[in-house]
């Protein structure tokens, strides 16, 4: 066994280690100084409605997971709106099979002390889900695409304003 066999696992670790180094998420507290602070100092505007809520109490834990309480600098404002379609119907009960819960989020995050917009814009989510002939079946199967729409619109809203933070720094 030559010097190099040998060497080879100690040269692998090293490159990895060397590598590891290199990469960081976009939004990360190293790319954006203070990122992680401002998405503390903002307030969440009670969204009203089921949905609503279920946003509004994703966004909280999402941006100020930690349950501190800083002093709000931005303001972020969410109007929701909801469509539920039905896109096939069995022929021969004439009921629908299955259903689709779209949400679309207009959303607006305002700097508290001047009123300046730092970002607007509008986010979308849908969630499929399937039909029964049991009502309590498909009151659960709304239910559960109303918590995916949900956390699916949270986590875009999310992104979108530490991005809008993330370029305004």
């Amino acid at each position: 066994m030559s010097w190099f066999d040998r060497a080879r696992p100690f040269l692998a670790l090293s490159a990895a280690l060397a590598v590891s180094g290199c990469f960081q998420p976009v939004y990360s507290e190293a790319a954006h100084p203070g990122i992680a602070e401002a998405m503390k100092q903002i307030t969440v505007v009670p969204v009203s409605g089921r949905i609503g809520h279920y946003i509004t109490d994703d966004l909280m834990s999402q941006l100020n997971g930690t349950g501190e309480t800083e002093t709000p600098k931005y303001r972020l404002e969410i109007k929701v709106s909801q469509t539920r379609t039905t896109p096939t119907v069995e022929s021969q009960i004439n009921l629908a099979s299955s259903a689709t819960v779209t949400e679309t989020a207009n959303v607006t995050l305002t700097e508290i002390a001047t009123g300046k917009v730092i970002y607007q814009g509008q986010s979308a989510a849908f969630a499929p889900h399937d039909l029964s002939l049991n009502d309590y079946s498909n009151l659960r199967a709304a239910r559960d695409s109303e918590l995916r729409v949900a956390r699916s619109l949270a986590d875009e809203i999310s992104l979108r304003v530490a991005a809008a933070l993330g370029s305004k720094s």
